[in-house]
């Protein structure tokens, strides 16, 4: 994905912090096409975490069939993953059987492939590829590799947010050079594409018709903005929060980050259930940037009530910052936390299926089984 610039006429530099945040939870352009938001660990302390083999469990690494590794497009099941390999120009989407080590390829790309996205059930696969660079073709596939819809984005810049609880609909954001934007409503039944007359271009679904998101003045930047929300069927807008820096949305569960009203060098991560009602909140040392804040990388398994995130010890400036990332698991519904490893740097990450492993990195070239609390290569260099 091209990196973003930074425009303080168009947008301040925390709106474009969001396109690249995945959600992903979807991953995401999101998951890691993202603005890496890189802060160094101490020298050592990593590396002496990255084991080579895997307890005669995964079958690692992968070897390569064809091309050069690219990165890793996320999980399809606790045992399969899919991972992007580039070959002139190219690209080639695989199926992985982490206890088998066998490479499947299921979808060739006559174009570079930009960005892929599985669908919130695991059943579809959204593949982003450049035509050119004022063209990106859309295509989803199921994930035997057959094509269910294709079309042709004009576009210098695509994101997309998968509605988890109707996956016929996406939320397609299209940048122009200058980033001015257009968000499309895609109806994957009906083959449609509507567009939306909506004041930001990064959104999320916090219910089947719902999409919410931060409220930014790109007149008056600032630090802290209003969650809005906008019901599709009515049009009716409401404000669900005053001030936040940060929010993310998954089924039935809203997160959002504010700054600690008692100490303000720290950030308070808030959970709310489908009514709004607060399950639980926990706070961690924050750090800043130039413009905005620096949230670390996080995903969220339903099942479990478990939200992993990245951690830093100490609040201050990110720039000026190295004392690594503890990573923990925080259980919404108990309200306790676990730590799983120190040492790390702030690099995406994606949850197993049953949050027992995640893939790291801002490739997604690492696995780290959460029980055993070991971190392995995927990919051998």
């Amino acid at each position: 994905m091209n990196t973003l610039k930074r425009n303080n006429s168009k947008y301040p530099m925390f709106l474009i912090f969001y396109l690249f945040i995945p959600v992903l939870i979807l991953g995401a352009c999101a998951q890691n096409e993202q603005v890496k938001q890189k802060v160094p660990a101490k020298h050592g302390k990593t590396n002496s975490l990255v084991t080579n083999a895997s307890e005669d469990k995964w079958k690692l690494p992968i070897s390569i069939p064809e091309g050069e590794f690219s990165k890793l497009a996320g999980w399809l099941s606790e045992k399969q993953i899919l991972y992007i390999t580039n070959l002139e120009q190219t690209s080639s989407i695989y199926r992985y059987e982490l206890f088998t080590g066998k490479s499947e390829l299921i979808y060739k790309s006559e174009y570079p492939i930009i960005n892929v996205q599985i669908s919130p059930s695991r059943k579809s696969i959204l593949i982003h590829a450049s035509k050119t660079n004022a063209e990106g073709l859309v295509t989803i596939i199921d994930t035997k590799g057959n094509v269910i819809f294709k079309k042709d984005f004009p576009s210098y810049e695509l994101a997309f947010e998968w509605n988890p609880y109707n996956e016929s609909r996406v939320l397609v954001t299209k940048f122009a050079e200058d980033w001015s934007f257009q968000v499309l409503l895609l109806d994957l039944e009906q083959s449609t594409t509507t567009e939306l007359d909506v004041p930001q271009p990064f959104m999320k679904w916090i219910a089947s018709n719902q999409i919410a998101w931060i409220s930014w003045n790109v007149d008056q930047p600032s630090l802290f903005a209003p969650l809005n929300s906008r019901n599709l069927d009515t049009g009716m807008e409401k404000k669900l929060f005053s001030s936040v820096i940060h929010f993310s949305a998954f089924p039935d569960l809203t997160m959002t980050v504010t700054i600690n009203e008692q100490d303000q060098s720290m950030s308070s991560y808030s959970f709310y259930d489908k009514d709004l009602r607060k399950l639980s909140t926990f706070s961690m040392p924050q750090l800043t940037k130039y413009s905005d804040w620096l949230v670390p990388f996080y995903d969220y398994n339903k099942e479990k009530g478990q939200f992993t995130t990245l951690r830093p010890l100490s609040s201050g400036e990110s720039d000026a910052y190295s004392e690594g990332f503890q990573l923990l698991n925080y259980n919404i519904k108990n309200g306790r936390s676990e730590l799983i490893m120190e040492g790390l740097e702030n690099e995406p990450l994606i949850l197993s299926p049953t949050g027992g492993a995640l893939l790291y990195g801002n490739r997604f070239e690492k696995i780290i089984d959460l029980n055993h609390k070991k971190i392995y290569e995927l990919i051998k260099e």
